[in-house]
């Protein structure tokens, strides 16, 4: 199974206070723990809000709305992307990331990521060829 864990910093973090050295540290033996242990897919952070924009679509219209963005408790600044055996799995490896010491907000939300064969045997069958041609270029972006 893989699960997406998001982080959802602090404000400093929306602010564009980038992390101290023992914090760096710590996250990036975090890290190394999660690729030592065979579960890490993939990671990232995120710029802060100011630096991004949302595409809002009602009623068939699209609206672009520039950051910053005033809900900080919406805010995502970094996410992996694990596989392990089970959501409690996952559950446990959030609980062992490492929080910046102003930490009053600090949370990581743990999602379970969709499968194909979670939408059933006859859409698996109906979209297979895009399916592969969709991981074939993953994995040609990826090279890049």
């Amino acid at each position: 199974m893989r699960f997406m864990l998001l982080m959802h910093p602090d404000a400093s973090a929306e602010k564009g206070v980038m992390p101290d050295e023992k914090l760096i540290h710590a996250m990036m033996k975090y890290n190394e723990d999660l690729a030592k242990a065979g579960v890490l897919l993939s990671l990232d952070g995120l710029h802060p809000s100011s630096k991004g924009a949302r595409v809002k679509v009602t009623g068939g219209k699209q609206t672009v709305i520039d950051g910053p963005f005033t809900e900080a408790k919406e805010l995502v600044g970094g996410y992996w992307i694990i596989q392990v055996k089970s959501k409690a799995e996952a559950v446990e490896w959030a609980k062992r990331a490492p929080a910046p010491d102003s930490a009053g907000n600090f949370m990581i939300e743990v999602r379970q990521v969709f499968e194909m064969s979670d939408f059933g045997p006859d859409v698996v069958e109906a979209e297979s060829k895009l399916v592969k041609d969709i991981e074939s270029g993953m994995a040609k972006n990826a090279k890049k």
